[in-house]
């Protein structure tokens, strides 16, 4: 870059650095930083900028499907499907090597499939597993750190929140990206119950075996239990796979499914529902802000020419596609330990997705190995998310539960770097429903 857009890059991003270090909420961090960018290199109008690129992100039709996929997390939150996954999976997982330290990583694979949000599925899960796991005696650094690596999961096993946003600002598919997500977030998924069977034969003080048993017929019966959450899946995932509903209206969907099974479980009234919405209009606000926020910033940005000069530097660089990756992922884990996971995307996104398209590599595989970027964001401090929401579980101290998550970052590491040298695993299924 020459050394005027060097000096234009170092202002902006050193404007950014200040405001979030200052305490600023992300989303008016990011109008201030894109409203002095235009004001001090353009003589563009930079309120009027601000206010066409705020009604040009918002007005997007594909962002209903947020607010509704977040409402309906709220409700399954105090729906108690989470007890009841407990109760269906205790009499399967008791006799195996971890015991019951796979109930972190299985429900927290199936509610994520429900949830779309990590946070969500960490605290949903935590509530109960943490408590019986002390209960029982198991290994609490283990407990935790396997809440951790797991509740990450609501990020990537659709329908996910995170994907809605990168699907809509890299102009894919959201169907598709939801699709792209199944077969990495299983395999993360196996990995990490892999790994607690690993430790539980290694060491099996860590899962100390109760005098209980269970008949194959309880086992059978206890299946009931997973009724409600399999039924969600398959009415949002099954409705949109299948070309009867669109993304939006499968999460209309879920939102009447997680309703009816609140009823049911006899877990909703009037004051409940109220703050599901309350709930569900605090997220999605923050969200909203964050993406409107980083739209603007991004189009001052494109004006100023930032994008394409760090995109011609990197390119001058002539590093391979994989070397490319490696570069890109040591920028993620970085800007992991800083921000939240849709600062992440949406203020990378317009640098980094030309590179990587340029490179050879297809953008939906890219937002699976985004959101792999993002999940490792969740579990590094100081801004980790499931280490704040693990904190307010335990009280234990943010370090310390980091420090017990360390061996589930470093999985989650060699996923992204199984899924870099195997992409067809997150593009078999976004194929086969292009193929239909």
């Amino acid at each position: 870059m020459d050394a005027g857009m060097t000096m234009m890059s170092v202002v902006v991003f050193g404007v950014l650095f200040l405001t979030l270090a200052s305490g600023i909420w992300v989303g008016f961090s990011l109008f201030i930083v894109g409203f002095v960018g235009m004001s001090l290199f353009s003589s563009l109008p930079a309120g009027n900028n601000m206010a066409s690129s705020l009604w040009a992100t918002v007005e997007k039709w594909e962002y209903v499907a947020l607010p509704l996929f977040i409402l309906m997390g709220e409700i399954l939150y105090r729906s108690g499907i989470s007890e009841r996954l407990f109760k269906a999976l205790v009499p399967w997982l008791y006799r195996l090597p971890g015991g019951l330290l796979l109930m972190n990583i299985l429900s927290c694979t199936l509610f994520a499939a429900v949830s779309g949000s990590s946070a969500a599925t960490t605290a949903t899960v935590g509530r109960i597993t943490l408590a019986e796991l002390d209960k029982l005696g198991y290994d609490r650094k283990i407990a935790m750190g396997s809440l951790a690596g797991a509740g990450t999961l609501g990020f990537l096993i659709p329908p996910s929140l995170i994907m809605i946003v990168y699907a809509i600002l890299a102009e894919v598919s959201i169907g598709k990206m939801f699709m792209a997500g199944i077969l990495p977030g299983l395999l993360l998924s196996g990995i990490y119950a892999s790994y607690i069977i690993y430790r539980g034969i290694r060491n099996p003080e860590i899962a100390p075996r109760g005098k209980e048993t269970y008949s194959w017929k309880e086992r059978l019966v206890a299946l009931k239990d997973l009724a409600p959450t399999l039924i969600l899946i398959l009415m949002v995932l099954g409705s949109i796979y299948a070309g009867v509903a669109t993304p939006t209206e499968a999460a209309a969907l879920g939102v009447f499914g997680a309703t009816f099974f609140a009823f049911v479980n006899r877990q909703m009234n009037i004051r409940i529902f109220f703050q599901c919405l309350l709930g569900a209009v605090k997220t999605n606000a923050m969200i909203m802000m964050i993406v409107v926020g980083a739209g603007f910033l991004s189009r001052v940005m494109g004006f100023l020419g930032i994008p394409a000069a760090i995109t011609k530097a990197i390119t001058e660089m002539h590093l391979s596609p994989y070397m490319l990756m490696l570069l890109l992922g040591g920028v993620y884990v970085i800007l992991g330990c800083l921000l939240d996971g849709f600062s992440i995307v949406v203020m990378t996104l317009p640098i980094a997705l030309p590179m990587v398209t340029a490179a050879g590599f297809d953008p939906i595989w890219f937002g699976i190995y985004l959101i792999l970027m993002v999940e490792v964001s969740q579990i590094t401090p100081p801004v980790g998310f499931n280490l704040f929401v693990i904190q307010g579980l335990t009280r234990e101290p943010i370090t310390r539960i980091a420090v017990h998550a360390l061996p589930f970052f470093f999985l989650m590491l060699l996923t992204t770097a199984i899924l870099t040298v195997f992409p067809q695993i997150a593009l078999f299924l976004p194929n086969l429903m292009a193929a239909k």
